[in-house]
């Protein structure tokens, strides 16, 4: 079997800067840093060095005696790192602050249709019956996890129910490829653009279904996930530029390659497993390692995004700045490339 190529030494020495950096970063307790700590888990988990989590452990512990915000569907990405501290720690406060977040996501959170989660990011109602692809990430995904870690069913069947209906939403069936995002009042996808990190988000957490769920081929909705990432990375190898990477709008030639985008992508790639995409996983990981410094910063990630009015919209935001979510992204990617590459036994 063919197996990914790479310098284990350099991987190893980007992980370690890039989670340096991210723990330097002044991040409050949204999603960017949610993306950020989820990162730092995967790299943990993958280097087997639980000084990573015990870092972000303190930065925790400080926010919560800071006092925590009110929940948002975007603040709820913070859940990723509390079920992995409660995992690690057996402290009881980080499961009752992701036992919270699920409690607002089932009862208080804003939905629509077939209870899809509308997308938030105050205690506002932001973007009225809109479902945006971030949204897998920062809810569902975690969703899923709180279930099968908590052993309820409830709550894995509507976490796979946000994954069915995000597809039906924003995935286009022509090209697999999937929108930013959909206005179910419109009954539109807005501006219509196939934007870089909103198919990350989609491949990254459907690409994780079948490794967080056992027995997943009993429940019929993932079928669907599996199809849907699929067709989806069927589409997107061919959109690959010549530096590994994938553009913020997709099939846009003139639109700059991102990094947080690919390293979703890419990270999507490895999970899936199938050895036609590592010559794609090679080329990604060369080009994102070209974007990561000595010091761990990981460039040209682009800002927050809202769902644009135009293409020009997508092609000039700033891509000048750190970004919990590239940094977050980078180290699930480099953390995928490295368990990849362990021996059966685990060992490094």
């Amino acid at each position: 079997m063919a197996a990914i190529t790479y310098d284990r030494e350099r991987l190893l020495s980007a992980i370690d800067a890039t989670v340096r950096q991210t723990m330097n970063m002044d991040m409050t307790w949204d999603w960017p840093c949610g993306v950020a700590y989820y990162g730092i888990c995967e790299a943990a988990r993958a280097t087997g060095r639980k000084e990573y989590l015990e870092m972000m452990k303190a930065r925790v512990d400080e926010y919560i005696e800071l006092g925590l915000p009110d929940w948002t569907v975007n603040t709820c990405s913070m859940g990723h790192a509390m079920l992995t501290l409660y995992k690690e720690t057996g402290d009881e406060r980080y499961k009752e602050i992701a036992k919270s977040k699920i409690d607002y996501l089932r009862h208080h959170a804003l939905r629509f249709g077939d209870s899809v989660l509308q997308h938030t990011v105050s205690t506002k109602n932001d973007f009225p019956e809109q479902c945006w692809a971030d949204t897998l990430f920062m809810a569902a995904f975690f969703m899923l996890r709180a279930g099968v870690d908590w052993q309820d069913a409830e709550l894995v069947d509507d976490a796979l129910n946000q994954y069915y209906w995000h597809i039906q939403y924003l995935q286009d069936p022509k090209t697999g490829l999937w929108y930013h995002g959909y206005n179910n009042i419109q009954k539109n996808h807005m501006s219509g653009f196939y934007w870089g990190r909103a198919n990350a988000w989609a491949a990254y957490t459907m690409s994780q279904v079948g490794r967080v769920l056992p027995e997943c081929y009993l429940y019929p909705k993932y079928m669907d996930v599996a199809g849907s990432l699929t067709e989806q990375l069927a589409a997107l190898k061919h959109l690959q530029t010549e530096n590994g990477l994938w553009r913020t709008i997709l099939d846009d030639p003139e639109s700059y390659e991102e990094v947080s985008a690919s390293c979703g992508i890419a990270a999507a790639m490895v999970s899936k497993g199938n050895p036609l995409y590592i010559k794609y996983i090679d080329k990604s990981l060369n080009g994102v390692l070209e974007n990561i410094t000595d010091e761990g910063r990981v460039l040209n990630v682009s800002g927050g995004t809202a769902v644009m009015k135009d293409r020009d919209g997508y092609r000039n935001i700033s891509r000048a700045w750190t970004q919990g979510w590239g940094q977050g992204l980078a180290l699930t990617f480099l953390a995928a490339v490295l368990e990849a590459g362990k021996p059966a036994d685990g060992a490094l």
